[in-house]
């Protein structure tokens, strides 16, 4: 058995892919790629690269093609979920497999996240936290392993047979709040969150996929469904007629003004909120059933 495979969702994500899997190889993690029917080079770089490939014809969303990665990764102890523009530094999955050993109660453990910039992404809050004292996020970084309300999706490992345990990520979800919702569903099974200090990841946020004309609606708008779905799911107020009220008249403004940028982002978040107040699902907007 390996004691750690690596999953890697893929979309049009052939200029981050060489880094990503090279930094896997170099560590001796072995990759699974499965490909949202990318319209790039990306299967071909991830072939190359020596990873083996899962190829789905039509986009699946993050959710379901990592949960298919990792039902494929039968040989595994471990699964590394990773994004394409994550990059992990040298010995970072041997810290993360030594601190699984050192914490027998972690469900989920993450390397240290640092941005493009240099600065160190700690998220010290999460909408599926409201337990937490810290309504207001304030920041205090760790200075070691600490366990965490959240990890970040862009990173994370956790034991294969407790993924599988657990359903995988919510498959009702299509893109936004799936770690969110996976964290909050380990904690209330009872296992700890844990930052692991000495492994390091670079990542590059918002570079997984390839720029394209309407990328941006289509994020907001998925970003605004998620929020209320994950929210009416664990019995949190809906954000949704506010998230409505809010972005519908500057989006209106940017039509009326010719701003496309802030036509795409307060229009996608408007559309993503109604189309939740109306019963739409995400899966339906993506044509997946």
């Amino acid at each position: 058995m390996a004691a750690l495979v690596a999953i890697v969702v893929a979309h049009d994500s052939a200029e981050m892919l060489p880094a990503c899997l090279a930094a896997l190889a170099a560590q001796h993690v072995p990759a699974i790629v499965v490909d949202n029917a990318s319209r790039d080079a990306s299967v071909a770089v991830a072939e190359a690269a020596g990873a083996r490939v899962i190829r789905n014809t039509r986009n699946q969303g993050y959710g379901r093609a990592n949960n298919r990665g990792v039902r494929a990764a039968e040989a595994a102890e471990h699964v590394l979920i990773v994004n394409p523009d994550v990059v992990l530094r040298p010995g970072a999955a041997t810290a993360l497999l030594d601190a699984a050993r050192a914490w027998p109660d972690a469900g989920l453990l993450a390397p240290r996240l640092v941005e493009a910039d240099g600065r160190f992404f700690y998220q010290a809050r999460s909408l599926l936290a409201p337990y937490l004292t810290n309504p207001g996020g304030r920041r205090a970084l760790p200075q070691g392993d600490a366990c965490a309300p959240f990890l970040s999706g862009a990173c994370l490992m956790i034991p294969r047979a407790l993924f599988l345990d657990l359903g995988g990520f919510d498959e009702n979800i299509f893109l936004f709040y799936e770690d969110d919702d996976l964290c909050r569903r380990l904690a209330e099974s009872g296992r700890a969150l844990v930052h692991v200090h000495g492994a390091e990841a670079l990542h590059g946020r918002g570079r997984s996929s390839a720029a394209e004309p309407g990328r941006v609606f289509r994020s907001r708008w998925h970003q605004s469904w998620s929020r209320a779905y994950v929210s009416r799911k664990y019995g949190l107020p809906d954000p949704s007629l506010a998230a409505l009220m809010s972005n519908l008249p500057k989006a209106l403004l940017s039509a009326l003004v010719l701003r496309r940028a802030g036509l795409e982002r307060y229009g996608g978040s408007a559309a993503g909120a109604l189309a939740f107040l109306r019963g739409r699902t995400a899966l339906g907007r993506e044509g997946l059933t």
